[in-house]
C-alpha cells in the first residue's frame, strides 16, 4: 500500500501553523497597544516639556518686558505685574519644577542653571531701574535696562534659550521617532501574520477540496452502485495509508468479499439446480454471512441425507418388488399348473387320488411360498414407511430453510426500519445530518436489495419443497399399491388356505370328488385370476420403486 500522509495530520499542520500566527498577531496587537501607549506618553510628555520650557523662558521674557516698558513709561501697573510675576505667578519657577518633573537631562539642567544665572545677573540692574524710575529719573533707568550690560545679558539668555528647546525637541523627537519605527514594525509583523492565516487557510481549503470532498464524492459514488447491486463498476481510487485510503481499501475489499460470497452462493445453488448434492460450503464467511454459510451447510445435509435414504429404500423397495414379482409369477404358473391337473382329474378318475396329492402337496408349496410372499410384502410395507418419514424429515428441513428465509426477511425490515429512523434522526439534526441521511438512504437500499435476494431464495427453497411433496406424493402412491398387493397377498394366502384344506379333504374321501372337482375348478380359477392380478400389482411396484431410484439417482450425492 502506497505510504501517504493522513489528512488530519495535513489539517493540523496547517491549522497549527494558522492558530501559531494568530498567536503572534495576539501578541503583536498588544505589543502595538503597549507601544501606541508609549508613543501617547511620549507625545504628551514632549508637549508637556515643550509647554513648560516656554513657560519658564516666556516669564524670563515678560519680567524683561514689564521692566522695559515700567522705565519708558513710568505706569504703576508694569511695576506691578512684575512684581506679581515674581512672587505670585512664578511661571519660571513652576515650569522648571514641571520639566524635572516630567524628566530632563543633566545638559537641559545645566542650560536651565545658566540661564537662572544670566538671569540672576539682570535682577540688580532691574532693580536700579525700578527704583530710577521712582526716583523720576527715567533716563538712568532705561540705561540699565536697555544698556550694553543688560542686552548681552539678555542675548546669552536667548541663545541658551534656542539651544535648549532645539536639544529637548531633538531628544523628544528622537524618542517619538523610535516608538513610530516600532509601530511600523509591528503593523508590518501583524500583516505578514494575517496573511500567513490567509494562506494556510486556503491551503486548508484545496487540501479538504482535493483531499477529502472529492475522494468522499467518489466514495459516495462508488457507494450507491454498490447498493444498487453494481459491484463491478469502476473504482479509480488506489489506497493508501490516510484516512480517506484506508477507507478505499475497506470499499475494495467489501467489494472483493461481496463478490466471493456472491459467487460461492451462486455456484452452489447453481449446482444444487442441476442435482448436485456433493459439495462443501467454504469456511472463509465473516460477520453477518455467517448464517448463511451454516444455513447452505444445513441445506446440503439434510438434502444428502434424505436424498440417500431415499435412494437406498428404492433399491430396497425394487429388489422387493422384485421378488414379489417373482413369487407372484410362480404362484400363477402354480394355478396355470393346478387347472392343467384338474382338466387330467376330469379326463381320468383314476388319476384324482395322485393329483389330489400333487395339489395338496402343490397347495402346501403355495402356501409357504404366500407366506414368504407376506412376509416380504410386510417388510416392503416398513420400508416404504421410513420412506414417508425421511420425505417428512426433508419437508421439515425445508420448512426450516423457509423458516430461515424468513428471518433474514426479517433482519432486512429490522434494518430498513432502522434506516427509516436514523433518516428521521439525520432529518431533525437538520444540516449537520445530511451526511448521515445519505447513509441511512444507502443502508435501507442494501436492505430491500437483501430482502429481495432473500426472496428469491425463498423461491428457489419453495421449488425444492415442491420437488419434495411431489416425492411425498409418490410415495403415497407407493404405499398404496403396496397395500393394494399386500391385500391380494392375503387373499391369495387365505385361498392357499382354502386349496390346502380342500386337498386335505379330497385325500381323506373320494366320495366327494365330484363336487370337490368343481370346488377345485372354481378355486383354481380363482387362484390364477387372483396370482395375475398379484403379478401384475408386483409388476406396478417394481416399475415405481424403479422409477423412484432413477429420479433420485439424478442428484450427485456424497460418498459415505
Amino acid at each position: 500500500m502506497k505510504k501517504a500522509m493522513s489528512q488530519s495530520l495535513l489539517t493540523l499542520i496547517l491549522n497549527g501553523i494558522s492558530i501559531l500566527s494568530l498567536i503572534f498577531l495576539v501578541i503583536s496587537l498588544l505589543s502595538y497597544r503597549n507601544v501606541n501607549n508609549q508613543l501617547y506618553s511620549a507625545n504628551e510628555e514632549r508637549f508637556n516639556l515643550t509647554y513648560n520650557a516656554n513657560r519658564f523662558m516666556n516669564g524670563s521674557a515678560y519680567l524683561t518686558n514689564e521692566v522695559r516698558a515700567f522705565a519708558a513709561t513710568g505706569l504703576q501697573e508694569h511695576y506691578d505685574n512684575y512684581w506679581n510675576e515674581v512672587d505670585t505667578l512664578k511661571n519660571r519657577d513652576k515650569g522648571v519644577a514641571a520639566m524635572q518633573e516630567i524628566g530632563i537631562t543633566s545638559a537641559e539642567q545645566k542650560m536651565i542653571d545658566d540661564m537662572y544665572a544670566l538671569s540672576n545677573q539682570l535682577v540688580p540692574l532691574e532693580d536700579e531701574a525700578m527704583k530710577n524710575v521712582q526716583g523720576g529719573n527715567r533716563s538712568a533707568a532705561l540705561d540699565y535696562v536697555y544698556g550694553t550690560e543688560y542686552n548681552a545679558s539678555i542675548t546669552q539668555i536667548n541663545t541658551l534659550k534656542e539651544q535648549f528647546l532645539t536639544t529637548l525637541d531633538n531628544r523628544t523627537s528622537e524618542q517619538v521617532n523610535s516608538l513610530l519605527l516600532q509601530s511600523n514594525q509591528i503593523r508590518i509583523r501583524m500583516i505578514l501574520a494575517l496573511t500567513i492565516v490567509g494562506i494556510m487557510q486556503l491551503s486548508n481549503m484545496l487540501l479538504v477540496r482535493l483531499k477529502v470532498l472529492r475522494p468522499v464524492m467518489a466514495v459516495k459514488k462508488q457507494m450507491l452502485e454498490i447498493s444498487q447491486g453494481n459491484l463491478s463498476a469502476d473504482f479509480a481510487l488506489q489506497p493508501d495509508t490516510s484516512e480517506i485510503g484506508m477507507l478505499v481499501e475497506s470499499i475494495h475489499e467489501t467489494k472483493h468479499e461481496l463478490k466471493k460470497y456472491i459467487s460461492d452462493i451462486d455456484t452452489t445453488l447453481s449446482q444444487m439446480a442441476q442435482g448436485n448434492m456433493n459439495q462443501m460450503i467454504g469456511n472463509d464467511y465473516r460477520g453477518e454471512f455467517l448464517p448463511i454459510q451454516r444455513a447452505m451447510g444445513q441445506i446440503l445435509d439434510s438434502f444428502n441425507s434424505a436424498l440417500s435414504q431415499i435412494n437406498r429404500t428404492s433399491g430396497q423397495v425394487s429388489e422387493e418388488s422384485d421378488k414379489m414379482s417373482s413369487s407372484a409369477q410362480n404362484l400363477a404358473d402354480g394355478a396355470t399348473e393346478q387347472a392343467a391337473a384338474v382338466e387330467e382329474l376330469s379326463a381320468s378318475i383314476q388319476e384324482i387320488s395322485k393329483q389330489v396329492n400333487s395339489t395338496s402337496e402343490d397347495a402346501n408349496h403355495a402356501n409357504q411360498a404366500s407366506e414368504e410372499a407376506m412376509k416380504h410384502l410386510m417388510l416392503c410395507n416398513e420400508k416404504m414407511a421410513a420412506l414417508s418419514a425421511a420425505i417428512d424429515e426433508i419437508s421439515n428441513s425445508s420448512r426450516q430453510i423457509g423458516g430461515i428465509t424468513k428471518a433474514i426477511q426479517d433482519i432486512s425490515l429490522q434494518t430498513n426500519i432502522l434506516a427509516l429512523n436514523a433518516s428521521v434522526e439525520a432529518a431533525r439534526a437538520g444540516e449537520a445530518g445530511k451526511g448521515f441521511a445519505v447513509v441511512a438512504g444507502e443502508v435501507q437500499s442494501l436492505a430491500n436489495k437483501s430482502s429481495e435476494s432473500a426472496k428469491n431464495i425463498s423461491e428457489l427453497i419453495e421449488k425444492s419443497i415442491k420437488q419434495v411433496q411431489s416425492g411425498a406424493a409418490l410415495s403415497v402412491e407407493t404405499m398404496s399399491a403396496l397395500t393394494q398387493v399386500i391385500t391380494s397377498g392375503e387373499q391369495s394366502a387365505a385361498m392357499i388356505e382354502r386349496i390346502a384344506s380342500s386337498a386335505t379333504q379330497q385325500a381323506e374321501s373320494l366320495e366327494q370328488v365330484t363336487e370337490g372337482m368343481h370346488q377345485i375348478s372354481d378355486v383354481v380359477q380363482t387362484n390364477a385370476s387372483t396370482a395375475e392380478d398379484s403379478a401384475a400389482s408386483a409388476q406396478e411396484l417394481r416399475r415405481g420403486a424403479e422409477n423412484l431410484r432413477v429420479a433420485v439417482q439424478k442428484f450427485q450425492l456424497r460418498q459415505r
